[in-house]
């Protein structure tokens, strides 16, 4: 059994072949589609976060009217870049955000990826510290941000304050228990998927990882997930991890569908180069459903993971991407176990 999901980047454009034409659209859109796939029986509503582009952005007032419009599914993110974020202000906004949603929050963040300017946290007022670099500044800014959600007192308090406090420290607010427990780190690599383990993140991986073995990427990936749980075990955290993976998946049940992606059927692995170096990107999974079903059962990663994010084309519009995710629930995931 797995969660099911989809992940959206939230992508819009003025173009006339596309459903999402503003940002307007754009986010309005993701919460009727939020709202459909609930309704649906699917598990979780991510979204994408990029800053500078057309596309989704600051992730909380679209998680909290999700969370007020829905009231079973997941709400979450995939990734948050951790290099833009003030954590402290990021924990009172995921606290609203979850209090709404009833604890509904599942944060993926990350240390970011390649972006649409040249060092675009620097124009949110982030520097790196002198000897530093980003990566070290946002795993900083993670680790104050798990440390403050935690629920702990830390700010001294005013002795004459408007209104009376209680004693002791004082802690952010809103305090949204048991949200430290749903912290997923993006992670791109082995070494990342440790880390992350280490303090107690779940671990979210996408179709992306910034290495290549030579090996086929579900494979390279189901590695990954078996370091991560390894270094959890390790670690001796008093819970169990979550995982998840994100896939294109398009069953074609409909002339539509073989329009949009009947010619992605046989789709391979990639490989490529990124700045950190070569990079393996996961191929597309698009065919008839008992064909999808025969590949998908051979993906050792997400076999290996208990959520499942499906990539929707957001600017399909809400009805398509519905209809796409309904393919994978009714005509896939039985067949596989997944539901």
């Amino acid at each position: 059994m797995k969660k099911i999901g989809f992940l959206s980047f939230g992508h819009w454009t003025p173009s006339p072949s596309s459903q999402t034409r503003s940002a307007s659209d754009a986010l309005l859109q993701s919460i009727e589609l939020a709202v459909a796939v609930e309704e649906l029986g699917a598990d979780g509503a991510y979204f994408r976060v990029h800053h500078f582009a057309s596309q989704l952005s600051a992730p909380f007032p679209l998680l909290a009217a999700i969370g007020a419009r829905t009231s079973r599914i997941e709400i979450g993110t995939g990734v948050i870049d951790m290099r833009y974020e003030n954590p402290l202000y990021m924990a009172e906004d995921s606290g609203v955000a979850d209090v709404i949603s009833g604890g509904r929050l599942q944060l993926g963040i990350s240390r970011g990826s390649p972006e649409q300017v040249i060092d675009g946290f620097r124009y949110f007022g982030h520097e790196p510290a002198e000897g530093s670099d980003h990566a070290a500044m946002a795993r900083e800014h993670t680790r104050v941000f798990l440390e403050v959600i935690e629920g702990k007192g830390f700010a001294r308090p005013n002795p004459q304050p408007m209104f009376p406090n209680p004693p002791g420290l004082l802690r952010i607010e809103p305090h949204s228990p048991g949200l430290s427990d749903r912290i997923w780190w993006g992670a791109g690599s082995r070494k990342t998927a440790e880390w992350a383990a280490e303090q107690g993140m779940n671990l979210m991986s996408s179709t992306l990882l910034t290495e290549d073995t030579g090996v086929p990427f579900h494979q390279l990936q189901a590695e990954q997930i078996q370091r991560f749980r390894d270094a959890w075990k390790a670690a001796g955290h008093g819970r169990e991890p979550r995982v998840s993976v994100s896939r294109s998946i398009f069953p074609i049940v409909t002339d539509l569908d073989r329009a949009y992606f009947g010619s992605q059927t046989g789709s391979k692995d990639q490989v490529g180069h990124l700045d950190t170096g070569a990079a393996r990107f996961g191929r597309t999974y698009a065919g008839e459903p008992d064909q999808l079903v025969k590949e998908l059962a051979a993906d050792e990663a997400i076999a290996a993971a208990d959520t499942l994010l499906l990539t929707v084309p957001n600017q399909l519009g809400v009805d398509y991407n519905a209809h796409l995710m309904e393919s994978v629930l009714r005509h896939v995931a039985p067949e596989l176990g997944w539901r």
